[in-house]
């Protein structure tokens, strides 16, 4: 897909490159909205620390924090996330209770609740808090929620500019599965569009730089389709450079050549959270987004969850797994925002997030591919502009829950969909040497996916033995954390209605033990204690396969384009390695990961 790239004199930069990006175009200005993130947005969003509940000081403490430390290295995008418009939002959660009494003006259009964000009094918005924001050389971003309020239909409000009401443009069977406060518009009929030009002017006139909406990229259907091509003509309207990010994934990989050519990024995973099987996941994820990866257009992995995030805790991310998200983020050119608290950055998250070698792969870099992939060893490669340098990643995705594969699994269920839902589990496993308990997604677009193994016994002629009396292998769940006899939230299980022993977690999950002599069947119960839906499944190894501490990761250099010599330099330490043919390998521990620059050495 090709994109003229227009210079954008009111900055003297091109857009996406500048300190400061809030200017207007003027109306002789060619429009390309590609060129408004020409390389992957950079910067920070409320959600992994305040999650529903931010407020106006705390966002000014942030953006203080942010022009200090992250600012310098080219992160400027500051985004407040969703329901500012909620007087009494307080947590992570959404109050389903207060879905009526929304900050909104006359025209059915949400307004920072004053309550939370004081400078917005007497109809101001979010202007004060904008222009505070641009005056540190930021960009000002919002979370917007697909549709119209509820409360806007509820009350049947005019629509802004038209002789119609909200009733008249609300799809009211378009509603989220997961926030409350919104049903979506029929964006096909001019009264749809008026809405979103209605809305999006309001934005323009605050100061906006940055539009993340949610509930419009899954499951990408008519209805959101439609109101994904609204949104794009009324930013368009506006002759602002607003950035545009779609919300939550994953995004249908058939939908990239639309998705691409409406929006800026769009989100390729559900939330991301500070699991190591979700940074697993995200392999695939960026691999098979590589035709749709370019400027103006990113598929994106989601927010960085480092440092200090929701309900004031520390990131269970260990150090080896920051410099792998950082490389995959970097070497697949996601966008790089980050969600933890900035006013209480650590020495080496702010190093890991800072090291300019490493953005400068995210920032610029071309040909970003996957190389190779065998046992979860990965090879990235990318290509240098101007050189012909290369960029290389390698990584060790092993765990040691990949002594067992899924796909080995001698009983998988249907899927199980909806709190209560069971499905009992008897399974052989005579002669075996590990079992695994595995919770997949089901598929249903959802990711309210908590589970839990009731009562998992094994017995034989030793009698009977309750896993819950063993210490696993391995365990790793999609959210939250597999626990002995409590939730995947750390929860007692009584509290979702169990009584038994059992494990609780969450897709997707695997949970390894050693199997002891003298038991010949595995019994138990795979239980749903939410809305979403699961697949249980059971692996026996009866094999002696082991996962190493450690394995040596290489690239040929042939693979990639290279032959001689080559000179070698690390990147996230910022060393030259030396000069070496043919390959270059190293050993790397579980789950770690190092980029490097490669440079052919010109023979005379």
């Amino acid at each position: 897909m090709k994109h003229t790239l227009t210079l954008l004199l009111a900055t003297g930069t091109l857009l996406g490159l500048g300190a400061c990006k809030s200017t207007e175009m003027t109306e002789a200005e060619t429009v390309d909205f590609h060129q408004w993130a020409a390389t992957p947005p950079m910067g920070w969003n409320s959600w992994d620390i305040f999650g529903t509940a931010i407020t106006e000081k705390q966002a000014r403490e942030q953006a203080d924090a942010m022009a200090k430390h992250l600012l310098p290295a080219g992160y400027d995008i500051f985004t407040v996330d969703i329901q500012w418009y909620q007087p009494s939002a307080t947590t992570h959660y959404y109050d389903t209770d207060a879905i009526y009494n929304l900050s909104m003006d006359e025209f059915g259009r949400l307004t920072p609740a004053v309550n939370r964000f004081p400078s917005a009094e007497g109809g101001k918005g979010f202007k004060p808090l904008a222009d505070y924001v641009h005056s540190l050389g930021l960009r000002f971003g919002i979370h917007i929620m697909r549709g119209i309020p509820k409360q806007a239909v509820e009350e049947n409000s005019p629509v802004l500019g038209t002789d119609l009401r909200a009733r008249d443009v609300a799809d009211t069977d378009s509603t989220c599965p997961w926030n409350p406060d919104m049903y979506g518009v029929d964006a096909t009929t001019p009264g749809g569009q008026a809405y979103y030009d209605s809305i999006v002017s309001l934005y323009a006139s605050w100061g906006v730089d940055y539009i993340k909406c949610d509930d419009i990229s899954r499951p990408y259907d008519d209805v959101q389709k439609a109101e994904i091509e609204a949104l794009r003509k009324a930013i368009d309207k506006t002759g602002r450079p607003i950035v545009l990010s779609l919300s939550p994934g994953a995004t249908p990989i058939e939908k990239g050549p639309h998705v691409m050519a409406h929006a800026n990024l769009w989100r390729i995973t559900d939330d991301f959270w500070d699991r190591w099987g979700q940074l697993l996941d995200m392999f695939e994820r960026v691999d098979i987004w590589t035709p749709y990866r370019g400027p103006g257009h990113w598929p994106d992995a989601d927010m960085i969850p480092f440092g200090i995030i929701e309900f004031d805790r520390p990131t269970n991310f260990t150090p080896d797994e920051h410099y792998t998200l950082m490389s995959l983020w970097s070497i697949a050119r996601s966008p790089l925002i980050f969600g933890g608290d900035m006013t209480r950055l650590d020495e080496f998250t702010l190093a890991v997030l800072t090291n300019p070698e490493v953005l400068e792969v995210n920032q610029n870099s071309t040909h970003n591919r996957q190389v190779s992939r065998e046992n979860n060893l990965v090879v990235w490669t990318a290509d240098v502009p101007g050189s012909s340098d290369k960029y290389v990643a390698l990584f060790n995705a092993q765990s040691k829950g990949d002594s067992v594969d899924f796909s080995m699994a001698q009983y998988v269920s249907p899927v199980i969909a909806g709190e209560g839902k069971s499905q009992e589990v008897e399974i052989s496993v005579k002669g075996g040497k590990r079992l695994a308990l595995f919770v997949r997604d089901g598929g249903d677009g959802t990711s309210w996916d908590h589970a839990v193994w009731v009562d998992p016994v094994l017995s034989g002629p030793n009698g009977e033995l309750k896993l819950t009396d063993l210490e696993w292998a391995y365990a790793d769940a999609g959210w939250g954390a597999p626990h002995v006899n409590r939730t995947c939230e750390d929860e007692p299980l009584d509290t979702v209605g169990i009584d038994e022993a059992g494990i609780g977690t969450h897709a997707n999950s695997v949970i390894l033990y050693a199997l002891p002599e003298g038991y010949e069947t595995f019994s138990t119960k795979g239980v749903m204690t939410n809305k979403g839906s699961v697949v249980f499944a059971v692996a026996v190894d009866r094999g002696d396969q082991v996962i190493e501490d450690s394995s040596e990761v290489s690239v040929d250099f042939a693979d990639i384009g290279l032959s001689g010599k080559v000179r070698v330099r690390d990147l996230w330490s910022r060393e030259d390695l030396g000069e070496f043919s043919g390959s270059y390998g190293r050993e790397l521990p579980l789950h770690s990961a190092t980029l490097l620059r490669l440079t052919p050495i010109l023979q005379e």
